[in-house]
């Protein structure tokens, strides 16, 4: 289906809204003036019949010809149909004037025909005399003893009505076209900063980082563009983080995978029974690494994605107790001490389970890398202050205060006599902390040497 024009709707919308407004105002003002010009006509009838009656009590009936009475009655005024200028002209008008038996005494020729018996109530009532309606007003002079008839054609008052609704309804008819065209103007006029956005984004190039302007752009257009610079904002950053994590891809499985090949090719070209169980073992543990990145690139590429899940209440005690049955296994235990100590009561949080528990286990496996044989790891939970406390020691090497700031960012290594880095795991630390409004420092070991990571975080309500 063709999606129809905005402007096209507008102008409906519009017109629509114009007609529903004009044309029952137009149809009441049209029958009101219709209303008052029959009023007038009316009241015009009962106003010869009095001037009629005022004539003959000043001269008598028998003083008063039917000329003298046509001379004197008054004009009616009638605008022509419109065409040519305004003119007046007599109305088609008769009388009569009949004694008590009913007799005329006078009449003009259109009204002899009238039936003799009239109520003279001032009532006004149409009769049809030579095939022609005329509107009848009767009144009787006690004083004088006669009653008075005054008739006008009904076509002489529908002249007039035509004339004057003609010259009522001509500036509508002429006005609602020329309206309608301004209305098209004014429309088009209106949306034009919607074409303006629209060339401004058929020339906008694909990863621009400025945001769409558009110069005095209306208040209904601002959260338009607002939105589009959000969605391009956030679409970009996505991309962002794709290219980002291609590019970690390649840099943190780069090394693992030379690693497995150079001693995989080693005991290839070797073939000796002695060398190849220790190539073997290298490339072997290599392949452990491999695994290990790629779990810790897959939790950093998704970590983002928590930001737009609801929060929920999270046990920390229990996420605990499942890392570390989880992770204990994987590693040689047998190489350090790890203690874990929970508290006796519920810490809860607000939060994501998967990323704190990709947060503890990253914290464990980096104390752990970096424990000396026979050396102690301690993961530490509690509760205080309104805040969960999590705390993860190790009695190695330690960083440098003044190094401590640069390995929260991805991949950088820190040098060790154990030839292993931070790589992305303090990053994933970092990551999670600030989903959940956490702070994270680290500090010296209480035992005189090692690294102390401390985390902590708002307790849930």
């Amino acid at each position: 289906m063709r999606p129809g024009s905005l402007q096209r709707r507008l102008r409906r919308y519009v017109a629509f809204a114009v007609l529903a407004v004009l044309l029952p105002l137009g149809l009441l003002t049209a029958l009101r003036t219709l209303s008052e010009l029959n009023e007038l006509s009316d009241v015009r009838l009962r106003q010869t019949a009095e001037t009629l009656d005022a004539l003959l009590r000043q001269t008598g009936v028998g003083a008063l010809s039917n000329q003298a009475l046509l001379e004197a009655l008054p004009s009616v005024p009638v605008v022509a149909n419109g065409e040519g200028p305004a003119s007046t002209f007599e109305a088609e008008v008769g009388y009569r004037v009949t004694d008590k038996d009913g007799d005329p005494l006078l009449v003009t020729e259109n009204m002899r025909d009238l039936p003799r018996d009239l109520v003279a109530d001032g009532v006004i009532r149409t009769f049809v005399v030579h095939r022609r309606l005329w509107h009848v007003y009767t009144r009787m002079d006690p004083t004088l003893g006669v009653t008075i008839s005054v008739a006008e054609r009904h076509d002489s008052r529908r002249d007039m009505t035509n004339a004057v609704a003609m010259e009522r309804a001509l500036p509508i008819l002429v006005g609602l076209p020329l309206l309608f065209i301004a209305l098209r103007w004014a429309v088009r006029r209106g949306l034009r900063p919607l074409d303006t956005l629209a060339n401004l984004l058929a020339r906008r190039q694909p990863g621009a980082p400025e945001p769409v302007g558009l110069a005095d752009s209306p208040r209904e257009i601002t959260p338009i563009v607002d939105a589009l610079n959000a969605q391009f904002d956030s679409i970009e950053t996505t991309l962002d983080r794709e290219r980002r994590f291609s590019a970690d891809v390649a840099h943190e499985l780069r090394t693992p995978i030379a690693a497995t090949m150079i001693n995989l090719d080693s005991a290839a070209a070797f073939g000796s029974a002695e060398a190849s169980p220790a190539t073997l073992a290298d490339a072997l543990a290599s392949l452990r690494l491999l695994s290990r990145r790629t779990d810790q690139l897959l939790v950093l590429a998704h970590l983002d994605e928590h930001a737009h899940l609801p929060v929920n209440r999270v046990d920390l005690n229990e996420v605990t107790r499942e890392v570390v049955a989880e992770w204990s296994p994987t590693v040689d235990c047998t190489r350090f001490t790890l203690s874990v100590e929970l508290p006796s009561q519920v810490v809860s949080v607000m939060g994501y389970p998967a990323a704190l528990a990709a947060m503890l286990r990253n914290l464990l496996e980096n104390a752990a890398r970096h424990a000396p044989p026979g050396g102690r790891v301690m993961l530490v939970l509690a509760a205080r202050d309104g805040e969960a406390h999590i705390d993860v020691i190790d009695d190695g090497p330690g960083i440098p205060p003044e190094r401590r700031t640069a390995v929260f960012a991805r991949f950088h290594r820190e040098a060790t006599g154990l030839g292993d880095g931070f790589g992305v795991g303090l990053s994933i630390v970092q990551r999670v902390a600030q989903l959940h409004s956490a702070q994270v420092s680290l500090e010296d070991a209480p035992w005189g040497h090692g690294l102390r990571v401390h985390v902590r975080m708002p307790l849930a309500r």
